[in-house]
């Protein structure tokens, strides 16, 4: 017993979940959750803990000097129990750094720490958990907004005798979502999840494969539209088939969208309509390809749970089944936005070779107006988005200055936030969970 007690959660799920379903897992974890919990509360005063209002749990803040940092403990806390090995090194190899040159400016973090990556927004991600640190909504968001870093590449190829940048249009936005956003958005896609393996979302919305083979097939999860990959038995070509019908986006990915239009990052001219969540397992890729043109360009991908490397080249080369070659790789942290753009997306192909871990993406796209499906409309939620204006916003002494109050605050007290996390659904919270 003292054995047990001295394990953090994810060494517990990693012993006791080995062999377990998926349903298995995350009963496990919710079990681990409830308890733990439960010790935290017991731990605290009267008028301190968790307080409970109808489905949601709630953790009020509670001051221990001691407490580990929201990053120490949420950290793997979404990786799958079965692959809960170490995250890859996002550091770029040494033959990729001689050719893959980073383009972006020096981000000026000076006083920041990981606990200003922690404050969370009023915006719909993590509704109803906020800091507080007595700052106003817009210094929190200018503080976030400051804090975020892009990064652009460059990597010439040869192609029909003309030296080109091959890479050109990519851009890397880091730091978008913290630890806790992040986990807020996997329970949700994890509920989808659940939604469509129970048959509860429209046909063509959830799809995985009959069999797993290594290097074929991935959980998808379709919205917006119905996008075919491949010629299909009733002769379709690749591209969105506008007579199928999947469900609308869900309402946390429109906040996603909102914060990437807010933050400048996703251009108030293209804002998606539509987009994709990938589910990997160990093992799943996607194979070389350049993104069909029914959707414009740029499109934008999230990362989530395990970070990777995407390859790109004007020739990618098969090895093995999920295994592929090609000249230049970037890597994809959790958290950041990757927007694909001009050469980058027309030119060079990309591809993901199999993932080490359990990883999910999301990748938003805005429709070609003539591909739109019949019976789409308009979303008024996603209309009239403006960006952030702000002068001299991301490296303002002003930002900086907020973010060194703030750190000063949040050694004198710390202020432990948990959202919900119980995500082994039963079947009656399910049904009343509407998309």
């Amino acid at each position: 017993m003292e054995f047990l007690r001295s394990l953090k959660k994810e060494d517990i799920l990693d012993l006791f979940s080995h062999g377990f379903c998926f349903h298995c897992q995350t009963l496990l974890h919710s079990r681990i959750t409830t308890l733990r919990k439960r010790k935290l509360d017991e731990t605290c005063s009267s008028e301190e803990g968790f307080e409970s209002s109808g489905d949601h749990v709630v953790e009020m803040p509670f001051n221990v000097s001691n407490s580990e940092s929201l990053s120490k403990r949420n950290e793997k806390q979404w990786d799958s129990p079965k692959n809960c090995s170490e995250r890859r090194d996002s550091a770029t190899s040494k033959d990729d750094e001689k050719r893959v040159f980073d383009c972006s400016s020096p981000g000026n973090l000076v006083g920041c720490k990981q606990s200003d990556f922690e404050i969370l927004l009023n915006d719909g991600i993590c509704e109803g958990s906020s800091f507080k640190n007595g700052l106003s909504d817009e210094r929190k968001e200018r503080i976030r907004y400051s804090l975020v870093c892009r990064k652009d590449f460059t990597f010439v190829e040869r192609i029909n005798r003309r030296h080109i940048n091959v890479l050109q249009g990519l851009e890397l936005h880091t730091e978008v979502f913290n630890e806790l956003e992040q986990r807020k958005i996997v329970e949700w896609i994890y509920r989808l999840q659940w939604r469509g393996q129970q048959g509860k979302l429209k046909d063509r919305t959830y799809s995985e494969p009959r069999k797993w083979m290594r290097g074929k097939g991935r959980v998808t999860i379709q919205f917006g539209c119905c996008y075919n990959y491949a010629v299909n038995k009733s002769g379709n070509p690749p591209g969105i088939m506008r007579d199928e019908e999947v469900d609308p986006i869900p309402p946390v990915f429109k906040h996603i969208i909102k914060r990437m239009v807010r933050w400048n990052i996703v251009p108030s001219s293209c804002i998606p309509d539509s987009c994709i969540v990938n589910i990997y397992e160990e093992g799943d890729c996607i194979p070389p390809h350049i993104d069909h043109h029914d959707f414009v360009r740029p499109f934008y991908t999230v990362s989530f749970l395990s970070e990777c490397k995407i390859l790109f080249g004007s020739n990618l080369q098969v090895v093995s089944a999920g295994e592929f070659a090609g000249p230049t790789s970037i890597s994809l942290p959790v958290g950041s936005v990757f927007v694909l753009n001009g050469n980058g997306a027309d030119i060079a192909k990309h591809c993901i070779p199999s993932v080490s871990s359990k990883r999910i993406s999301i990748t938003f796209r805005k429709m070609q107006p003539s591909k739109l499906p019949y019976k789409f409309s308009p979303d008024p939620d996603l209309m009239g988005i403006k960006p952030l204006v702000f002068s001299s916003l991301n490296k303002s002494d002003k930002a900086q200055d907020e973010v060194r109050n703030l750190n000063i605050q949040q050694q004198h007290k710390a202020d432990s936030v948990e959202s919900e996390s119980d995500i082994a659904w039963n079947t009656k919270k399910a049904s009343q969970w509407k998309i």
